[in-house]
């Protein structure tokens, strides 16, 4: 008896997965849709799951500029560019907004954050 591999989408849709067609790109599988046997991301949720990657990755770089804007103020030292890296990380998770393709997303990935995963 053989078995059948399903692959279902964020609805809850399902298909034999040796029928379909799968995006070669796995990054935000959690966005995939079914359109009878082809698989393809839905944008609207990728830039959610994108927006939810770079806040992952700003978060120690926030704490670590936190710690920075201290000893700054402690030792009356400028804080400019601090705050301004700081501001930069919090506006990151909009980097991907204007994006109208899956590529232009992935290639949206903020400086701010580190390296790209993608």
């Amino acid at each position: 008896m053989a078995v059948t591999t399903y692959i279902a989408d964020k609805s809850g849709n399902q298909i034999d997965a040796s029928t379909a067609t799968v995006p070669s790109d796995r990054n935000f599988r959690g966005a995939w849709v079914l359109n009878g046997t082809v698989i393809s991301e839905d944008l609207t949720k990728a830039k959610e799951i994108f927006a939810d990657k770079v806040r992952q990755a700003r978060g120690p770089l926030l704490e670590a500029l936190d710690t920075d804007y201290m000893k700054a103020l402690e030792t009356s030292a400028d804080t400019t560019a601090i705050v301004a890296a700081k501001q930069a990380l919090r506006d990151a998770p909009t980097a991907g907004n204007s994006a109208t393709t899956i590529a232009e997303l992935k290639a949206a990935w903020p400086s701010c954050c580190g390296d790209s995963p993608y």
